[in-house]
This record gives C-alpha cells, structure tokens and sequence, in this order.
C-alpha cells in the first residue's frame, strides 16, 4: 500500500509543471512577479485550511520551538520562486529548468549529513539518468548557451538550494510530529504578511475586473494546482519514501509535464533528442518504483 506513495512526487512535479500557464496568463494581464507570488500564497491559504477542518482542527495548533522550521520552509519557498522567476527571466527557460533539476543532488546530500540517508549506487545511477533526461527534454544541447548572465545561472543553482532545503526542513518537522497541512499552513501565512507591502492590489484589481467570475476561479485553481496540491503531495510523501528518491522523482515529472502542457496548450513540439528524454525519465522513474526504496 505504501508503494502507491511513490505517486505523490510525480503528481507534484505534473501539478508544478502547469505553472508556467498560469504565470504566462498573470503576466500577459499586467501581474508583476512579486503580486504573483502573493496571489499563489495568499489564496493557498484557504484550500489547505479547508483541508484541516476536514482532517483535524488540532492541526492548526503549533508548538513555539517548531516556530524555526516553519521560518525557514516560508523563506525557502519564497526564495525558490524569487530564484527561479528571475533565473527565468535572464536565461533560457530550458537552461533554468535544467539548474533546478540539480535539486536531487543536494538533497541527497543533505539528506546524508542531516538524516544519514544512505547514498545508495541506485539512487545515484537513477538521479544521473533523471538529470541528463531532463537535460534532453529541456532542449539546452540544442542551443547556443554563450554569453549567458552569471546572475541567471547563480538564480537557477539557488532555486534548486532552496528546493532542498525546504525537503530538509519539512522532514525534520514532520519527525518532530508536526502534519504536512500545519507546515504548510503556517509557512504562507508568513509569507503572505511578508509580502503584502510589495503588492500592487491595483494590478489584482485590474485583473478581477475583467471578468470577476472567471478571474477569481481562475486565480483559486491556480494557486491550488501550482502550490497547495504540489507542496502537499511532495511533502506527505517525505514520511514514507526518502527525501532524495522523492526529489529525484518530482525534478524529472517537472519537465516531463511542463513539454506535455506546452505541446498540448501552445504547440510547442518537442525534437528527437526531447522525446528520447521522455523516455529516459520514465525508465528512471521507474526504477525508483521498487519496493527496496520504500521506508519500513
């Protein structure tokens, strides 16, 4: 039964991967980046509140010495977003794509230092052959990387630090005892108090008025399917399966789902080389799908 935890990453990473239509949509409407990410937060909020009033009003209650860990998973999920958005916006999307899949390797770092997950020769061939899929899929052999902006790259290795050191945080206050539902809670809560001073709400208001029925069901799927779904299931999955497979499996869904959408949605074919990606991150993932990388 707990095979069927392995999913979780790889929804997230197909739920993250859908991101990028609803950034395009806010940004063609006049969002600026940093009233996007309030937007994302701050309405994520009630979805995941709704979820503990159906699990557990208990959830909502926090101890005062788990206060750090909360402090530090919103700083990384701010940091990831502000990294990768301006990773984004310097260098070729495929190339900043291809800087956050790095992600797996400091997880599984940290991981080994922090929790002594054990670096398995598995973990490793699977995350080599996840890695380079994602390079094929993202197109970057196909292009001319020269003259690329230090700050663009230095952006995109962040965003991948951030993403693993919100692993590493969230594990540690899941074994404290905290529930997936409370860390996220209470993360966007602080970061949607951090960021109310640099929001444009004439930009959120612009964007309402156009049509406010559709604008506002627009905004509560965008921010459930781009973050309270994803970062739900990536982190429930950390009590059952480890934080580098877990890592290793949403960092090859990500880029599988972003070229499936942009095909679906924008028609954007993938090349030979893309395709032969897709097949070598389905092939890694697969091989993550034994039992033997399933806790006890």
């Amino acid at each position: 039964m707990k095979k069927l935890y392995l999913i979780f990453p790889i929804i997230a990473g197909f739920l993250f991967g859908s991101s990028g239509i609803f950034v395009r949509t806010l940004t063609q409407n006049g969002i600026d980046s940093t009233t996007l990410l309030f937007l994302r937060f701050s309405i994520a909020i009630l979805p995941i509140l709704i979820s503990i009033l159906l699990t557990d009003k208990r959830l909502l209650k926090i101890r005062l010495k788990d206060m750090p860990l909360f402090l530090i998973c919103a700083a990384c999920i701010v940091g990831l977003n502000l990294c990768y958005n301006e990773s984004m916006n310097t260098v070729p999307l495929s190339l900043a794509a291809v800087l956050l899949s790095l992600a797996p390797i400091y997880v599984l770092v940290f991981a080994f230092i922090l929790f002594e997950e054990k670096i398995t020769s598995k973990k490793i061939i699977c995350m080599t052959l996840a890695i380079f899929g994602c390079v094929l899929m993202t197109g970057v052999l196909e292009g001319d990387l020269s003259n690329i902006p230090s700050l663009g790259i230095i952006s995109g290795i962040g965003a991948g630090l951030f993403w693993a050191v919100y692993l590493m945080a969230s594990k540690k206050a899941i074994e404290n005892g905290n529930h997936t539902y409370t860390i996220l809670f209470y993360s966007i809560i602080f970061i949607s108090i951090a960021l109310i001073p640099f929001t444009s709400f004439n930009q959120i208001n612009t964007f309402i008025s156009i049509n406010p029925t559709l604008t506002i069901i627009f905004l509560l799927i965008h921010s459930t399917c781009s973050f309270a779904l994803p970062y739900i299931f990536s982190t429930v999955s950390l009590k059952y399966i480890d934080s580098g497979v877990s890592s290793i499996l949403l960092s090859g869904a990500e880029p599988f789902a972003a070229l499936i959408f942009g095909f679906l949605i924008y028609s954007e074919l993938p090349t030979i080389l893309m395709f032969c990606g897709f097949l070598l991150t389905i092939f890694a993932m697969m091989m993550l799908s034994r039992v033997d990388l399933i806790k006890n």
